[in-house]
C-alpha cells in the first residue's frame, strides 16, 4: 500500500535518497531540514520492544497531511515544499517509521517548519501504534 503520505513497512533508504535527489533540482531552496523517526527498542515493564505495528485511517491521513502542509506553507512563507511519509504495518526497532522533509529558501525556516510539522503529525495524523515485545505480546500506544 502506498499513497502520497503512507508507505508499507519501514521508510526505505531508497525513498529517502529519492527525496534528497529531487531536492537537488529545486534551485530556489537554500536549506533543507529532514526528520527521521526511528522505532526505539524501549523497555516497558521489563519487556523490550522489538517492533511497532502501525495502522492508519488512510483517507483521513491524506486529508490531515494536506491540512498540515497548508498550515506549514502559510505559517512559514519561505518554505517551498513539505514532504511527509509515515509507515504502516510492522517496523522493527532501528528502522525508520516517519520522514519529514522540508525545503525552504533559508535554513532557519526549514528547521522551524520541520519541527512544527512533526508536532502537527503527532497531534493530528490518524495513525495508531501497537508495540510488539520480544515475547510477542503487545500493547497499544
Amino acid at each position: 500500500m502506498e499513497t502520497n503520505y503512507l508507505t508499507a513497512g519501514p521508510v526505505s533508504q531508497k525513498l529517502i535518497s529519492q527525496l534528497v535527489e529531487k531536492m537537488s533540482h529545486n534551485t530556489d531552496s537554500g536549506g533543507h531540514s529532514i526528520f527521521l523517526g526511528q522505532v526505539r527498542a524501549d523497555e516497558i515493564d521489563g519487556k523490550s520492544v522489538k517492533a511497532i505495528e502501525y495502522s492508519a485511517y488512510v483517507e483521513m491521513v491524506n486529508i490531515e497531511a494536506e491540512n498540515i502542509k497548508k498550515k506549514i506553507l502559510s505559517e512559514f512563507p519561505d518554505v517551498k515544499s513539505v514532504d511527509i511519509i509515515h509507515s504502516t504495518g510492522i517496523v522493527s526497532a532501528g528502522e525508520i517509521s516517519l520522514l519529514v522533509f522540508i525545503s525552504a529558501g533559508h535554513r532557519h525556516q526549514a528547521i522551524q517548519a520541520c519541527s512544527k510539522t512533526v508536532e502537527l503529525i503527532k497531534d493530528n495524523l490518524p495513525v495508531w501504534k501497537k508495540e510488539i515485545f520480544e515475547d510477542d505480546s503487545h500493547k497499544w500506544k
